[in-house]
């Protein structure tokens, strides 16, 4: 594949990545077991189907160098703790509320990729940063409620967003030398005892009656969501993937229409306009691609 020139569906897959992610705070309002056991079934399900894709598409699962074994262990901890902040918030608050502060770690990325490249934002980053902060803030702007109801869970889903970040850095560190589903497998391997531990620490219920929206749950957020948010690591820079990573408020807006009936005003329609064309303008002219070279095909 010549430098600069990636799959013509890598940006596609970038976005139904995350269209796959924001379907995940409804799903876990649906399921009937605690918080933290739901992120527990969501590893725990998807890790067959992961290991089956790995060797499918000539992934071989294997054990990396010690230093990415590592990086990858910071980041399961990370996504682990991100896991049982985010699930026990949105039980807690507004879903628009959890799905604004939960994506604080796009931003968190998204800045990590500018102090990577040792560089202050150019006037077109700069201008897609503020596009992309004003849009996320309109579009959830009408589900947004600081009150001493919420506040609890705004303060979990907002930790949570930080902590998200951070797994996002340190997954962009293995994925230089890591393919993605090697790397997403051993991550997901490595958050289960994590996350069954936290589960029976708190006492909660852990074997479901239900489980259809686990598996949902399990299979768009795991499997295919973080599985081709994770390819994307290895193929654009983190300012691009953070600020995809924003659309997740515009599809969360629309599944709380369908969902919960919550009002679509003109506001959504300037937020998620303004998220579109924060991508647009970090992806011309340049398209903000790594180097093939830089990361294992």
């Amino acid at each position: 594949m010549a430098a600069g020139h990636p799959h013509r569906l890598a940006f596609p897959a970038l976005l139904l990545g995350n269209v796959a992610l924001a379907f995940g705070p409804w799903l876990v309002r649906l399921a009937d077991v605690g918080p933290v056991a739901i992120g527990f079934w969501r590893v725990t399900i998807a890790l067959p189907f992961l290991f089956a894709l790995a060797h499918l598409s000539g992934q071989r699962p294997h054990w990396p160098s010690r230093h990415v074994t590592v990086a990858i262990l910071i980041a399961a901890t990370f996504y682990v703790l991100d896991l049982a902040a985010w699930n026990a918030g949105i039980l807690m608050t507004k879903l628009g509320n959890a799905t604004l502060f939960g994506n604080t770690g796009s931003f968190v990325f998204a800045v990590y990729g500018l102090w990577l490249a040792h560089r202050r934002p150019s006037a077109q980053q700069a201008i897609a940063l503020a596009l992309a902060a004003g849009g996320a803030a309109l579009l959830m702007g009408g589900s947004y409620e600081l009150s001493p109801k919420n506040f609890a869970g705004d303060i979990l889903t907002l930790v949570a967003g930080l902590l998200y970040g951070g797994y996002l850095i340190f997954v962009e560190r293995a994925r230089g030398s890591l393919k993605p589903l090697p790397l997403l497998l051993l991550a997901t391997l490595f958050g289960m005892p994590m996350l069954l531990m936290i589960s029976l620490g708190l006492g909660e219920q852990i074997w479901p009656s239900n489980w259809t929206p686990l598996i949902i749950f399990a299979l768009s957020s795991q499997v295919l969501g973080q599985g081709l948010l994770v390819y994307s690591i290895g193929t654009f820079p983190p300012l691009v993937v953070g600020l995809a990573l924003l659309t997740q408020p515009a599809i969360s807006a629309l599944i709380g229409w369908f969902a919960y009936r919550e009002a679509l005003t003109w506001t959504d329609a300037i937020g998620a306009l303004g998220i579109a064309a924060a991508l647009v303008i970090v992806r011309v002219p340049a398209r903000g691609l790594r180097k093939p070279a830089d990361t294992p095909s």
